[in-house]
């Protein structure tokens, strides 16, 4: 087939893995389009002839999934559909020397801070006044906003630090102003990010900040909804709590990955928490803040995982009863101290362990979804899908969370628009209902 290479250049950004890399190729798509370069995210058009693969390193499926896609558009430009192709992100930065040597029909290989000599490639220069905006790629209605960097954590399964580096926050001024663009541009709820939102603020302010963040944002103008996506256990700054409850717009909302929940197991984290203060954490958070919905990931069959600890953890998701939930199977990863022990227990072992964990979590899901039958919730709507509008609590996060299914041959409702529902049936992890007002 004819190359590309005689066209002008258009670029297409591929996005791998979670929210965090899902902003930096949208930062790279605003610093693309601001040097007057054509560039879309995810194009389902055959019509670009430069390729930049945005990668993650995280788990072992998800490496795959990163292979697997890079090799296919290896595939596309030795036919000639594609001229070009650049591989970024956590994967490229781990393990860019073995990759450069596999995979030599890639062009150039980038690690996840060097956004500039990416645009180098395409001539273009980093243009510093644009810090504070950028080109969202999910509905304008809600956006990602990564307020940290890198990782100062020790958690033995991680291998974040080694990919993405210590802990950088980034100042209060500059996040108001990116989500006071954000607003201006119709964005109506903020989800918050970082490896350790928690964290916030040590570097720079020599103190916990995160709760001095949430009351600026709070004040944008615009912004309905700011939710916290990642929360560490350990040494949790309860101001945050307490600015949550003041707040109307800060969702009564945490995502905190306990990752488990026996004492020795959590040693062998080295997660810095212990099973009897994490019961104590927990309770006290659903005493300050009534209704909070609690999110959590746990992981199975990590180095040392006995049986016993095992039906511990389940005991401690039945006590709990999280509101959302999920689990991942343990992934052996070179520099991480885990990889220092024997990664003994079987594949199917860890996913049938998951698959009870889920198993008692759908419950709890469904039992709690019955109690909202009858009920009104503010709902933020997302797409229209399959006969329905669809969309979401404040109790959920876009993506990962339940949704309200509301049937569009009775109602209209706009995407990115609230309204009122009134919950009349539910199932394990999604609610329907039917506009009120």
């Amino acid at each position: 087939m004819k190359t590309k290479g005689n066209k002008k250049t258009k670029v297409n950004i591929v996005t791998l893995g979670c929210s965090k890399n899902l902003v930096d190729s949208e930062n790279l798509l605003t610093q693309l389009r601001a040097n007057q370069i054509d560039a879309v995210h995810e194009s389902s058009k055959d019509d670009c002839n430069v390729v930049v693969i945005n990668t993650c390193g995280f788990i072992d499926n998800a490496k795959q999934e990163s292979i697997d896609t890079i090799l296919n558009y290896v595939d596309a430009k030795e036919e000639g559909l594609v001229d070009k192709v650049y591989v970024t992100g956590c994967l490229s930065h781990r393990y860019k020397d073995d990759m450069e040597k596999e995979i030599p029909q890639v062009d150039a290989f980038f690690g996840t801070n060097e956004l500039p000599a990416i645009l180098k490639m395409f001539k273009a220069d980093y243009k510093h006044e644009l810090l504070g905006e950028r080109i969202i790629t999910t509905p304008r209605h809600f956006a990602f906003l990564k307020i940290a960097e890198g990782c100062d954590r020790p958690c033995s399964f991680c291998a974040i630090p080694v990919m993405r580096g210590k802990h950088v926050s980034r100042p209060i001024e500059e996040l108001v102003k990116e989500a006071s663009n954000l607003a201006k541009n119709g964005t109506k709820e903020l989800v918050l990010i970082a490896q350790d939102l928690t964290y916030y603020g040590l570097d720079i302010y020599k103190e916990r900040n995160l709760a001095e963040l949430l009351k600026h944002l709070s004040d944008v103008n615009g912004i309905d909804w700011i939710r916290l996506q990642y929360a560490y256990p350990s040494q949790f700054p309860m101001d945050v709590l307490k600015v949550m409850n003041e707040r109307e717009n800060i969702c009564k909302y945490l995502d905190m990955p306990l990752q488990h929940a026996t004492s020795n197991m959590l040693k062998i984290m080295r997660r810095g928490i212990t099973r009897e203060r994490t019961d104590a954490l927990l309770e006290e958070i659903r005493a300050t803040v009534p209704n909070i919905t609690l999110r959590t990931t746990l992981i199975t069959g990590h180095p040392g995982e006995t049986e016993a600890e095992f039906e511990e953890l389940c005991q401690f998701v039945e006590k709990h009863r999280f509101d959302r939930l999920g689990v991942f199977t343990y992934s052996h990863e070179e520099h991480t101290h885990a990889y220092t022990m024997e990664d003994v227990i079987p594949a199917e072992v860890k996913q049938e362990r998951a698959d009870i964990i889920m198993d008692i979590q759908q419950g709890i899901s469904k039992e709690l979804n019955e109690k909202k039958i009858g009920n009104t919730y503010k709902v933020l709507f997302d797409r229209k899908e399959g006969g329905y509008f669809i969309g979401r609590t404040e109790a959920d996060s876009p993506e990962v969370d339940n949704e309200v299914l509301v049937d569009a041959s009775k109602f209209y409702v706009r995407t990115g628009d609230f309204a009122q529902v009134k919950i009349t049936n539910s199932e394990e992890f999604d609610l329907f209902g039917e506009v009120v007002q």
